[in-house]
């Protein structure tokens, strides 16, 4: 079992930066592949960014690239999401993920934190 909480969601102004935790506790955090998903209201869950296990690969969603820089620090159990030039459409509950495998994916997590709003305004 893994658990998840993410923490610095806010309201920021378009073109502005957030950078979102996500502190995790459990057995074997490094081992793990992590993500963040986001939601919007109406909206399904997508795919933002993932990494290895070892930080050393990642992968962003199309809206992400170039903007979002996802990140980890093993010794602290925490991963985090970079988030600059943020933009209205960026509006979403963004949750943190963990997965039973060490390689990165944009789907099939196991683990899922509570979630925290970011709300980007023009």
């Amino acid at each position: 079992q893994v658990h998840l909480v993410e923490s610095g969601g806010g309201l920021v102004q378009a073109g502005g930066s957030l950078r979102l935790s996500c502190a995790a506790s459990g057995r074997t955090f490094s081992s793990r592949a992590m993500g963040w998903f986001r939601q919007a209201p109406g909206k399904e869950r997508e795919f933002v960014a993932a990494i290895n296990w070892t930080g050393g690969r990642t992968v962003y969603a199309d809206s992400a690239k170039g903007r979002f820089t996802i990140s980890r620090d093993n010794a602290k159990n925490t991963l985090y999401l970079q988030m600059n030039s943020l933009k209205p459409e960026d509006t979403a509950v963004y949750y943190c993920a963990a997965r039973d495998v060490s390689y990165a994916s944009t789907s099939s997590y196991d683990y899922w934190g509570q979630g925290t709003q970011v709300t980007v305004s023009s």
